[in-house]
């Protein structure tokens, strides 16, 4: 016979004003509709902390209602189990860009260059790397297996959700912690903002996020200070355009942060939709980047750019098809605009593309995007073994 889960007689409530009620119903609100609509992983004001991903409504209803009116009976809330302590963010793991240093920013793109030159290494060998996709991925998924192949290590995971047990109600909570016991380093790519986040929080092995919803995705961006680096020579004082989706491109997003080390000056040009949030603008001013924002992909801002940075506008990322259809081809680079463009200019993108880069810019000098996808093997093997503690 099934067992029922038995609370803690809740203590009697004394004392809770009209503001306390107000405020758990606004919170309630916000977990339901906003989290929805914009499809991220809530986090509640002046607490700033996460919700449990998978957490049933009538839990998350009592752990506010005790929390917030009645604080002193958070001891009878059932929390969701757990086999072993938090870390509060392993210290191997890596969540967001921001977290690393100049220095450390250099060291791995040093690593990368001498992965580069001698890629074959047997040097994970009896190391396994889980690779845990909950969205589609090509390159990236595909470019850290093949690091961990070539560095003599074994994948475990999977690059459909819909063939595991999150598929069932699984918690994030719970494969994070069933594939700790399999993997010494789990890879992971969510359609959750913040959910790369808390799984480096509840995961006792470090976590490398490959892509939260459109919040960060900091390999990739290691890659592209790598392509830049590369063919720039530097990464000092660089112009840089960043055209198309910067609503909700997370490269763009991480590529900013990695470059408040480096002075460089961006031109955000994006439809209205889909221009840079304000929280990412402001970031610039607090770190003193110089940025300009236009509507207009002009033949001047193509001229005095050392980096093009081109991104596709993302279907999976719209509610509305109908926006998505009047935004997705309103930047198209060709290669007549590139007639008199800077020598050492360079073309990146992301990939895939899906319009934005006409198929007659491929055999431009400038373009640069299918090599940059190399570099991120390079790049990735760098990055797991620091991950790992491994000295390269």
């Amino acid at each position: 016979m099934k067992k029922s889960r038995t609370f803690a007689p809740a203590p009697r409530i004394t004392r809770h004003s009209t503001r306390d009620v107000v405020q758990l119903v606004v919170y309630l609100v916000w977990d339901q509709v906003v989290a929805r609509s914009s499809r991220v992983i809530p986090t509640y004001p002046k607490t700033r902390r996460t919700l449990w991903t998978g957490f049933p409504l009538k839990c998350t209803i009592r752990v506010l209602f005790y929390k917030k009116i009645c604080p002193s009976a958070k001891n009878a809330v059932p929390l969701p189990k757990q086999s072993r302590p938090m870390n509060n963010n392993n210290p191997h793991s890596l969540v967001t860009i921001a977290d690393l240093s100049r220095e450390k920013i250099l060291s791995l793109l040093d690593a990368a260059a001498r992965f580069e030159e001698q890629p074959n290494r047997k040097i994970l060998d009896g190391r396994v790397v889980a690779t845990l996709f909950f969205e589609p991925s090509t390159r990236t998924r595909l470019s850290f297996e093949t690091a961990v192949n070539r560095l003599g290590g074994r994948v475990i995971g999977f690059s459909d959700a819909a063939t595991t047990s999150s598929s069932k109600g699984e918690s994030l909570n719970d494969t994070i912690m069933m594939v700790s016991n399999y993997a010494d380093l789990i890879v992971m790519r969510h359609h959750l903002e913040g959910a790369a986040r808390y799984a480096s929080e509840v995961s006792p092995v470090p976590i490398i996020n490959a892509g939260d919803g459109a919040n960060q995705h900091p390999s990739q961006t290691m890659l592209d200070l790598y392509s830049i680096r590369k063919t720039q020579g530097t990464l000092e004082n660089l112009d840089i355009c960043l055209v198309g989706d910067l609503k909700y491109g997370r490269t763009v997003h991480s590529l900013i942060m990695a470059m408040r080390h480096f002075h460089p000056h961006f031109h955000f040009i994006a439809p209205r939709e889909l221009a840079m949030p304000e929280e990412y603008k402001l970031y610039c001013r607090e770190h003193g980047i110089d940025y300009d924002e236009s509507t207009e992909f002009s033949q001047q801002a193509i001229d005095r750019a050392d980096i093009i940075y081109m991104t596709r506008v993302q279907r999976e990322r719209f509610t509305d098809l109908m926006e998505y259809e009047r935004v997705k081809n309103v930047y198209v680079l060709r290669a007549d605009m590139l007639q008199h463009t800077r020598e050492n200019l360079r073309i990146l993108h992301p990939l895939p593309r899906v319009g934005e880069i006409a198929y007659d810019v491929d055999a431009c000098p400038q373009a640069y995007y299918f090599r940059q996808a190399k570099n991120g093997l390079y790049v990735r093997q760098a990055l797991i073994c620091d991950c790992l503690g491994m000295e390269v």
